[in-house]
């Protein structure tokens, strides 16, 4: 008899097999849908019912034992030959995952079968393929529970972490004989100390590549979005899906989820036509949705294509106008009216259903990638489609950025976000907290980040190191802050935002830097244009802008009040 911290083991690896298990069923189904012929899918699907039944039964689930079980029947006659492949039996047996994924992870799994469950089995029984509707757990939100945040590692990652640990341990033994011994040169010291940076920097990254994942896994399971999501609007469409190996944060994927969702029913809702207007245009019947990943520069590029009729401009432009976010006489340019679909509530769609309408969909994808210090934009061409690209950081628990300082304190702009620091020209917006600058010809919108994250008046940077309070957290040095000239110079960094480029005017630039994300403090929590903090190499703490939320604030702000002199509300 197993104790309870045996079974609670078992019952967790039983939950993440299962899980997978149903994963790959699903994905296994939607291929025997297109290729009813597919041995091998149909095999992959009657192995995982087959061990969900068996493994079920071990802990007493009998509504999970007896739905399995009644899929593996109908599986067993599929193989047969007695009962043919169809499109309806597809989608009772998808329907039969998602039963099965409910109660993988209800709370009650040792229940008895309800009224639906026992219609379902006579219809596994049956081979009924009369199609009854599909399951809006899965269609609408692709949220899967998961279990308690496990993760599988490679052996050989493990084995270097343990000889890593025991390294360092070596390096810290030395480094203290030689800090202790006074007979040992400063060089010496300081090879030793090298020695074991070298170490620890090795062991930050091996963690960091410990939680790195495969987008793969997630990126399949969108092709029963694209299926359900086209067959509920009497579409045809497909998924195909491309760089499934590269690796990402295991926190990034899970924050993806959701925006990847939208976008998806957006391509497929809004830009794959119907199969008779596709044909009219000398198109497939079906179109096809492009998911693909790469890497590019330090970042992860997710670009979802699809080969529908791209955006309507004219349509865009009138319930813009209709809205009041653009003028009668106003001309949009192709980049303007692609904006436009990320604004809050938008919608084309003349009628609202479960799919479109409700004016919900790209600002949550805007939303929740500027979150992640991600960026969106996207490319269409009338007849020919559309192409959303994400570009997105690897990780979320470590960040590169630009060290820069405000007012006597600490801040770290993302590098990603960085398109290059120098100094402000002379008079430029003195005494201002936002503006326009000029840089390399074009005219560009700047804040000044003493305004915003400091709480001091826009003056100069030498009265603003004097009196600007600090945020709650901070430590300022008060003689350091009264020492400040007049002849301080201010410096610029040029940053991306939604809308282009834009500049933060700060008073120092301390240079780039590697820094672990910590969470904020519960008082600095909800400030817009702070996303997290770091301990710098010196001991002091380094707040993270959030350059999207900052800029993002200061746009609505500026649009809300009506002002004359907004450059960001453009």
């Amino acid at each position: 008899m197993l104790d309870k911290q045996s079974m609670a083991a078992l019952l967790e690896a039983f939950l993440a097999e299962s899980d997978e298990g149903l994963a790959a069923a699903e994905e296994a189904l939607l291929v025997l849908e297109r290729t009813p012929d597919d041995a091998a899918s149909l095999a992959a699907v009657f192995r995982a019912v087959h061990t969900i039944k068996g493994n079920s039964g071990i802990f007493d689930f009998d509504a999970m034992t007896k739905i399995a079980h009644a899929m593996e029947d109908l599986l067993d006659r599929l193989r047969a030959g007695e009962t043919v492949v169809s499109n309806g039996i597809i989608t009772l047996l998808l329907e039969c995952v998602d039963v099965l994924r409910g109660l993988l992870f209800a709370s009650d799994r040792t229940r008895a079968l309800t009224a639906a469950e026992l219609q379902l089995i006579e219809r596994l029984q049956a081979g009924d393929h009369v199609v009854t509707g599909f399951s809006p757990s899965r269609s609408d939100g692709l949220k899967p529970v998961t279990t308690s945040g496990t993760l599988r590692i490679d052996l050989a990652k493990l084995d270097r972490l343990l000889d890593l640990s025991g390294e360092i341990g070596i390096a810290r033994g030395r480094l203290g004989e030689l800090l202790g011994d006074p007979a040992v040169t400063r060089h010496a010291a300081l090879e030793a100390q090298r020695d074991a940076d070298h170490l620890h920097l090795e062991l930050q990254e091996l963690v960091m590549k410990l939680r790195m994942v495969p987008v793969g896994p997630t990126f399949r399971q969108f092709q029963r979005i694209v299926r359900d999501t086209a067959r509920s609007l009497g579409k045809e469409a497909e998924l195909q899906i491309e760089g499934v190996d590269v690796e990402v944060d295991m926190t990034v994927i899970e924050h993806l989820r959701d925006p990847l969702t939208h976008m998806i029913r957006n391509s497929v809702g809004h830009g794959i036509e119907a199969p008779g207007v596709r044909i009219a245009a000398n198109k497939p019947a079906a179109g096809t949705v492009v998911l693909r990943s790469f890497r590019d520069a330090g970042t992860i590029v997710i670009e979802l294509a699809d080969d529908g009729g791209g955006i309507d401009r004219e349509r865009v432009i009138r319930r813009a106008r209709e809205r009041g976010l653009a003028g009668e006489n106003e001309q949009l340019t192709d980049a303007q009216v692609a904006e436009l679909i990320f604004h809050p509530g938008f919608s084309t769609a003349e009628t609202v259903t479960d799919l479109s309408g409700r004016g919900v969909g790209l600002d949550v994808v805007r939303r929740n990638i500027d979150a992640i210090h991600g960026s969106v934009s996207v490319e269409t061409a009338a007849g020919r489609g559309t192409t959303f690209r994400v570009r997105l950081p690897l990780t979320l628990a470590i960040v590169d950025g630009l060290g820069v300082g405000v007012a006597g304190e600490s801040f770290v702009i993302p590098m990603e976000a960085v398109v290059e620091a120098l100094q402000l020209p002379a008079g430029t917006g003195h005494g201002r907290a936002t503006g326009l600058l000029t840089h390399r010809g074009e005219s560009i919108p700047y804040l000044r980040l003493r305004e915003r994250l400091s709480g001091a008046p826009a003056s100069t940077p030498a009265a603003a190191q004097a009196s600007s309070p600090a945020p709650p957290g901070q430590r300022r040095d008060a003689a350091a802050a009264a020492a400040g000239t007049a002849a301080l110079r201010e410096n610029v960094v040029v940053v991306r935002y939604a809308r282009g480029r834009a500049a933060l005017v700060v008073d120092e630039l301390h240079g780039e830097c590697h820094t672990v994300v910590k969470p904020l403090p519960k008082s600095l929590r909800g400030i817009p244009g702070l996303s997290g903090s770091a301990i710098l190499p010196n001991g002091r703490i380094a707040f993270i802008v959030d350059v999207a939320g900052l800029l993002g604030t200061v746009m609505r702000q500026q649009s809300t009040n009506n002002e004359e002199s907004s450059c960001f509300a453009s």
